[in-house]
Order: structure tokens, then C-alpha cells, then sequence
């Protein structure tokens, strides 16, 4: 079987022989943060984290420096939605590098940028949308919290624990996922952040919503930052009309609504943009991951008449940076969403995310450690008992072949978000595998 649909074939014991010395190697040179990380998380579970060295990617698979072969269920952190090295997504890309390399960012725009500027304005869930490209999702997070305080005059922003929207300078102090991410550099972040509690998916939202108008108080906020189903804060998902509710309270607020769609949106969670389809009316999208196909791009999409708020910056661009809307990632961007419609991806992640989700709930139906199964879409998560128990499962899954990664502020959700297109005997053999893993690391 080609590259791509292939069940996972290990060779040996991992990481492998070329792994670990490239990480040997790695450790040398990298900021010891992430080796600091995986001995915390060593110890934390009493199982190994060493990590695999990737060389090679196609469709769900990933093939590591040692030739093993591994299926990505955590789709690369999100965004090989459609597959890793999606053929059409090449071919633009090798098409655009054939053309125009580097463009002249905001002083002379590509051709590719003007495309794709248009397309993302079409897509967008109000008329008459305007766009402010970025190189990542924490550059998208930027733009809005910049562009709220230009639309409001207001800087304050009430976000929700659990919530992440990135570890950039700006974004860092919306991020609710853990506070020990902020506190080393809380003396230099905006100190008009507030959060308010994430309701669980089977809370009442009226009580929902009063727990967020308690923890707005008389805060002086001028936007109001969710994701509409949160990722690394677990795969939780609100209840039915609480973001409809949010929405009208930010507004009855004269605050702006943005929807943080970065890992979510553009098909991951069943629908181009999950929190219009859940009846929140955005003023702003943050758009990222899967939108560049493997590519580093991404969207702060708005209203215009928000937008307008940047009015003339005096003859000097006051937000942009050199590789904003260069033009390989934009030429990716547009087949990525051409792949999207032509392809069908919302609806099958709807359908397929369904299934998956259904099967998943009836393995962690036979195992006590296992607390909760949900998700939208082709995004998923188990909730175990501990965060040290799923952080026994993730690498044992690795050793079987399999890439998953912890969620949740206490790491005690298996998080799962596989390309939209990955086969079906893969998903069954996971649920085998899983199945077997969970004997081993549950009670």
C-alpha cells in the first residue's frame, strides 16, 4: 500500500538509532525548554518521552529518520487536515516557488495575496469582510486584539479558562489554558485580561452565562475572545446556545466578538467557521493551521466597518511584518481551500467525526479509567481519570505506532484530530490498539 494509508510498521525499539542521536544533537543547540518539558513529563507519568525525528510525511502517515512508519492522529498539531503533502497543495506550491518566491509584503502585493485576500473575503460569514494576514495563528490573535482596541478604545478583554489562543507576547495574556504560562512574564502583560469559567457542554447556559457577567463585573472590555469548542483546553465544548448568548451580551456590551476558528474552523469541526454555525455572529475571525495546508499562514478576518477602525496609519503601515502574505503560503492557502470544497471535507468531517466519535465512546465504555468521550467533527477527546495516566498512554500508543497528544490543563485528555481524509481500517485498527493500551495503563 502506498505511503499514506499504510498501518503502522515499526522496525525496533523507539526512538530509533538516527532519532536519538538527532536528538542528542538537538539538545546541543535548541533552548533546553522542550528537553526540560519531556523529563517534567517523564517523571510525571514514569513513562518515556523520548521523541521520534520526523524525515517524511503523505496523507495520515509519518515516516520517522529511522524508516518507521507511524499514523498522525493529532494531524500534526491540527493542520494536516487534509492529509500531510495533500498532491494539489504540492503542485501549488511547487508552482508558486517556480514563479515568485518572496513578495514586497504591504508596499507592491503578489498577484497570490490579491487571490487569496478575495477568497478568504467571500468566505467569510458577514458581507463585506476584510482581511490582515499573519505567518501564524498567534500573528491572527494579534490583529485582533489590536484591531478591537482601534474599533473600542477600549484594551480590556474577557476570555475563558482553558482557553488558548496562542503563547505569542499578545495572545499570552488571553491564555486561560494554564496560568504558569503567563507568570513569568505577567509583569509586562496586558493587565486588562479577565477570564471567565468554560462551561461544561451539559451545564445550563443560562447559568452559563451568568458566570461570565459576574466575571465581566464592571471591567471596561472591548473584546470578548472564544473558542468555540476548545482544543488544547480538552475538546470541550459549550452548551447548546451559549455562544448565541455570548454573542448578544458582548454586543449589548458594545464589545467585539471573536471567534478563535485557528484549530477548529475551515472543516476540522464539521463547518467552515464553527462558532457562526453555532449562531455567535462574529465581528472577527482568527483563522490558522489547515488554512495554509502545511504552509505558515493565517487570517484575521472582520467586518469592515470594524476594520475601518485602522483608518490612514499616517503614511507608515502600523501592523505588518516581512513575510505577511508571502506568496508560497497564500498559493498553498487557495488550493487548500479549493481541496476543501471540492473534496467535500466539512460534511465528511461531520459525518465521519460522528462515527469515530461513537466508536470511541463504546471502547472507553468497557475501561473505569476512562471519565468522558467527546468532540465535533474529526476533532476528539477521551477524558481519563489522570492527567499521569494519559501521559502513560500517549507513548505507549507511540510504541504501537500511533500519534496522539495529551489535552487539557491537567494533560488528562487523549486529544485526537486526524486528517479529515484518513481511511477507515486505520481508525479500526487504532480502536484495537487503543482498546489493548488502555488495559495496560487503566485499572
Amino acid at each position: 500500500m502506498e505511503l499514506g494509508d499504510r498501518l503502522p510498521a515499526l522496525t525496533g525499539t523507539l526512538p530509533g538509532a538516527r532519532s536519538a542521536a538527532m536528538v542528542e544533537q538537538l539538545a546541543r543547540c535548541e533552548s533546553p525548554a522542550l528537553t526540560a518539558r519531556r523529563a517534567r513529563r517523564e517523571e510525571a507519568s514514569g513513562a518515556a518521552w523520548d521523541p521520534v525525528v520526523w524525515h517524511a510525511a503523505r496523507g495520515a502517515n509519518v515516516v520517522d529518520a529511522d524508516g518507521n512508519v507511524f499514523v498522525d492522529l493529532a494531524g500534526g498539531f491540527g493542520v494536516a487536515t487534509m492529509g500531510h503533502g495533500h498532491p494539489r497543495i504540492v503542485a501549488a506550491i511547487e508552482h508558486q516557488a517556480r514563479t515568485l518566491v518572496h513578495g514586497f509584503g504591504d508596499v507592491h502585493p503578489s498577484t497570490v495575496k490579491v487571490a487569496l485576500l478575495d477568497r478568504l473575503a467571500a468566505l467569510a460569514p458577514f458581507p463585506d469582510a476584510r482581511i490582515m494576514l499573519g505567518a501564524h495563528g498567534g500573528d491572527a490573535i494579534e490583529a485582533a486584539l489590536k484591531t478591537a482596541a482601534l474599533a473600542t478604545g477600549r484594551v480590556g478583554v474577557l476570555a475563558f479558562e482553558g482557553g488558548y489562543h496562542g503563547l505569542s507576547h499578545g495572545p499570552l495574556a488571553l491564555c486561560g489554558y494554564q496560568a504558569a504560562f503567563r507568570a513569568p512574564f505577567a509583569a509586562s502583560l496586558n493587565p486588562h485580561v479577565v477570564f471567565a469559567p468554560w462551561p461544561h457542554a451539559k451545564a445550563d447556559p443560562h447559568t452559563a452565562l451568568e458566570a461570565v457577567r459576574q466575571a465581566w463585573g464592571d471591567a471596561e472590555i472591548g473584546a470578548v475572545f472564544v473558542e468555540p469548542v476548545q482544543g488544547r483546553g480538552g475538546v470541550r465544548l459549550p452548551p447548546a446556545g451559549f455562544l448565541e448568548s455570548l454573542g448578544a451580551l458582548a454586543r449589548a456590551r458594545s464589545a467585539l466578538v471573536v471567534s478563535d476558528e485557528i484549530l477548529v474552523g475551515l472543516g476540522r469541526c464539521g463547518a467552515r467557521w464553527v462558532g457562526a454555525a453555532e449562531g455567535l455572529e462574529p465581528d472577527l475571525i482568527c483563522a490558522g493551521k489547515q488554512l495554509g495546508g502545511g504552509m505558515p499562514i493565517s487570517a484575521c478576518i472582520g467586518r469592515a466597518e470594524v476594520m475601518r477602525a485602522w483608518g490612514d496609519p499616517g503614511g507608515e503601515a502600523i501592523h505588518t511584518a516581512t513575510f505577511f502574505g508571502h506568496p508560497i503560503a497564500c498559493a498553498a492557502a487557495l488550493a487548500a481551500l479549493d481541496v476543501l470544497d471540492d473534496e467535500g471535507l466539512e460534511e465528511l468531517s461531520a459525518r465521519k467525526g460522528l462515527a469515530f466519535l461513537e466508536a470511541l465512546a463504546g471502547v472507553g465504555a468497557r475501561h473505569a479509567c476512562v471519565r468522558e468521550v467527546r468532540g465535533r467533527g474529526m476533532l476528539l477527546g477521551m477524558e481519563l481519570d489522570s492527567g499521569a495516566r494519559t501521559l502513560k498512554l500517549v507513548p505507549r500508543l507511540l510504541e504501537r505506532g500511533w500519534i496522539t497528544l495529551p489535552a487539557g490543563a491537567r494533560a488528562e485528555v487523549l486529544q485526537l484530530a486526524p486528517p479529515i481524509t484518513i481511511a477507515a481500517p486505520l481508525l479500526e485498527a487504532f480502536l484495537h490498539d487503543l482498546d489493548r493500551t488502555l488495559t495496560e495503563v487503566g485499572p
